[in-house]
């Protein structure tokens, strides 16, 4: 067997030939190829800036990586797992086109600091892209607010028909989560966005490098202080599935909500054609099979964030082979959420809703019982105890005899509690229910306007 080129001089022979499909990365971090080239072209710059390399070795260097970012993205490069990534691929191909100069790229930079740089490169991006489809989602969402902030639906604990609010209300919800989503991205992009370039392997390079110049290059804030932990931390990539995993776990609620809404027991929303499937069996069936993958991909999301916290939690400093697990847990996780978030935002931005069906539903099950206890006390004076038990004994009454608690006669009421007046009749229906709700970040409509204020200027 032949030793690899790249570091022969000190290998006889080659490796096992298990070791050659066991150990290369090109198979999946020639994703990282822009990046890689990216990350050359600021370090070449450098090294000519601060005389490490000629004038003339730059041009060969950026004309060949010229090159091969063009043939990458015809699609002619050749990708060799001989060269096991995409470094020594960029670097094999460099030389053949720049011919000795491209041997001096790599001067004053290891794969420990070029691999760490292309990969905060690559999650920096993942970051904007995820606040991006976050950003529609949360549109579609405040769009269907906007047209409903009327329309009444039963609101849920355990399950079980709570109290009455708005459709409106209920999707501003999700607009508060996606939002604190994206403050999530967006520290994490704050947060990973130093540049390791010029640490080295682990404890820098006696070149007179200016690593302040390969930074601001790449668009970093500043280099990492420490070269340790510049090739060897993670953190950057853990905190990226952090928050994807919670944004993804958001989606799956929302998915589980819609595949319940659409069903024939809610019937609240109607899915487009475009966002469901037949049955190979049943004629009659719509699936909502785009809700349900979402809401399936936000475990294998999850599972990321697990897979890449146990590979980095026993490794010692500084770099270690374990670290190229890392990459194919984060571009996972990516392809699960980006088209996830944008087919929700699809999903709701042409749903159909159905106000008559959400309207009936939010009568069943007594939900203005509280707005009843809330009378109690506030026109009679009850602690709030008593009333609570009085209603309670009112429900049950309405229950045997079959009504809504705001068909319940009177006389019937005051059988429990003589203090009753007619004017309860004023807070028992669904829409007195709603109205009343004004505490802050409430459900009226009054603050629900509110919210839609808020949030029109935050989505400009």
């Amino acid at each position: 067997m032949s030793t690899n080129k790249m570091w022969g001089g000190r290998f006889e022979g080659g490796p096992a030939k298990i070791m050659e499909e066991f150990t290369p990365s090109i198979g999946f971090d020639q994703r990282l190829a822009r990046e890689d080239i990216q990350g050359s072209r600021a370090h070449a710059k450098m090294l000519a800036t601060q005389g490490i390399i000629s004038r003339e070795d730059l041009n060969a260097i950026m004309k060949g990586l010229e090159t091969i970012e063009a043939e990458i993205k015809a699609g002619s490069f050749e990708f060799k797992r001989s060269l096991e990534d995409i470094h020594l691929n960029i670097e094999s191909r460099l030389s053949e086109l720049a011919g000795p100069a491209a041997g001096r790229l790599h001067t004053a930079r290891s794969r420990n600091d070029q691999v760490a740089t292309d990969f905060r490169l690559w999650v920096r991006a993942a970051c904007t892209r995820a606040d991006a489809g976050l950003t529609e989602l949360q549109q579609a969402l405040f769009k269907q607010a906007e047209a409903n902030l009327t329309t009444i639906m039963p609101g849920f604990t355990h399950m079980q028909s709570a109290q009455p609010i708005t459709f409106a209300h209920h999707c501003l919800a999700y607009v508060e989560m996606f939002g604190r989503d994206r403050l999530r991205f967006a520290d994490a992009a704050k947060r990973l966005n130093e540049c390791p370039l010029g640490a080295a392997a682990l404890a820098g390079t006696p070149y007179p490098i200016d690593r302040e110049y390969t930074a601001i290059q790449l668009g970093f804030a500043r280099p990492m202080r420490n070269s340790l932990d510049a090739v060897s931390s993670r953190d950057f990539a853990l905190e990226y599935l952090a928050a994807a995993a919670i944004a993804a776990t958001h989606l799956s609620k929302l998915a589980a909500e819609l595949v319940q809404w659409c069903s024939p027991g809610f019937g609240f929303v109607k899915l487009s054609d475009a966002f469901t499937t037949g049955s190979s069996i049943m004629p009659q069936k719509r699936n909502p099979d785009a809700a349900e993958l979402i809401r399936g991909k936000s475990g294998r999301v999850i599972g990321d964030f697990v897979a890449l916290a146990a590979v980095v939690k026993g490794l010692v400093l500084a770099y270690g082979t374990d670290l190229q697990e890392d990459k194919e847990r984060v571009f996972d996780a990516s392809d699960a959420l980006e088209p996830s978030l944008k087919v929700m935002a699809g999903m709701f931005a042409d749903l159909t809703v159905n106000p008559v069906r959400m309207r009936t539903l939010a009568n069943a099950g007594y939900p203005t019982a509280t707005d009843l206890a809330d009378w109690l006390v506030q026109t009679l004076n009850k602690p709030f105890r008593e009333a609570h038990h009085i209603t309670g004994s009112i429900v049950k009454r309405a229950e045997d005899l079959g009504v809504d608690l705001d068909k319940l006669p009177l006389e019937e009421m005051q059988k429990i509690e003589p203090g009753i007046t007619a004017d309860v009749m004023k807070v028992l229906s669904v829409e007195a229910s709603v109205a009343a709700r004004m505490s802050y970040g409430g459900t009226a409509p009054d603050r629900v306007r509110e919210q839609l204020f808020f949030w029109r200027e935050k989505l400009k």
